[in-house]
């Protein structure tokens, strides 16, 4: 049995619906009473109702369980989802509950970023979450991912793909860094099951080859077949329209570069991964397909 917590959100969605396509094993899933789950039981998922800031019921959620994923976050939903709750002490209950149920391998996605000297909470959270897991003497393996496409890509250009405003961007945009898509986490996180490379390893997952912010509109550029009002700030001016922890991110990269060649990795894994321009064509294709609200 493999249990995905985080199923209803983005990310864990992706990577529950890939295992339930594959049925290698029962997949099972995390959920509480108020999220959308029906979906994935309608895929063939077997719910369980459980929080992981609720210690004891993760008991009955990893009974039977080899093999947990997650991808859970407390993201921006606030209230008493914060990144303490939930990335810091709900991981420190789900690491605990495994190892009482000897699960053979935890899966754990992070962020690169993750550095206990992070300005931002969640990457301070996902690092002591690291930390722990690593000390626990649960198998595991931690997946390092990058920069998320599918949050930089509508974050910079949605207003300007859907309505006509301006694309912003701190400095040139020019620094590149392997930004890599929800589909290529998953895809590693469902191959990493067992794997003789992914057990008590943590992998950094980028994307097939690193990209700028200003390649990403280029991209966006072609898949929409004509140009975007493109417009930058200088290093430490806000920007507008965007919250100051996203343009204090904005600023932090292009302060360097940052990448890595994923083609070893890619094939030991038995990736296939999804090229930029395949990405940013579906993302504006959805994107001029929905209503404006």
């Amino acid at each position: 049995m493999i249990l995905v917590v985080g199923a209803t959100g983005k990310l864990g969605g992706v990577i529950a619906r890939k295992l339930l396509l594959e049925r290698t094993q029962d997949v099972r899933v995390l959920v509480r009473p108020q999220s959308d789950y029906a979906p994935l039981v309608a895929g063939g998922a077997e719910p369980v109702f459980a929080d992981l800031k609720n210690r004891a019921s993760l008991d009955v959620a990893l009974r039977d369980v080899a093999v947990v994923i997650t991808s859970a976050s407390a993201g921006s939903r606030g209230g008493d989802d914060t990144p303490d709750s939930v990335d810091h002490l709900g991981n420190l209950n789900l690491i605990d509950a495994a190892k009482a149920a000897a699960v053979e391998q935890l899966i754990f996605t992070s962020t690169i970023l993750a550095s206990p000297d992070s300005p931002v909470p969640i990457t301070r959270a996902k690092w002591a979450s690291e930390v722990a897991l690593r000390e626990s003497g649960v198998p595991f393996t931690i997946l390092g991912a990058w920069g998320l496409l599918d949050v930089w890509v509508p974050l910079i250009l949605g207003s300007a793909i859907t309505t006509g405003a301006p694309v912003w961007l701190v400095g040139g945009g020019t620094r590149k860094h392997s930004f890599v898509c929800h589909e290529d986490v998953a895809a590693f996180a469902v191959r990493s099951i067992g794997h003789s490379a992914a057990l008590n390893q943590h992998v950094p997952i980028g994307g097939p080859e690193p990209v700028s912010l200003r390649e990403i509109v280029t991209s966006a550029e072609r898949a929409l077949g004509r140009s975007l009002d493109v417009r930058s700030v200088p290093l430490g001016d806000p920007v507008p329209g965007l919250p100051d922890f996203v343009v204090g991110l904005m600023t932090f990269l292009e302060t360097f570069d940052s990448g890595q060649d994923m083609a070893p990795l890619a094939r030991t894994f038995g990736v296939r991964q999804t090229p930029l321009d395949e990405f940013v064509r579906g993302v504006v294709t959805r994107m001029m397909s929905e209503p404006i609200s």
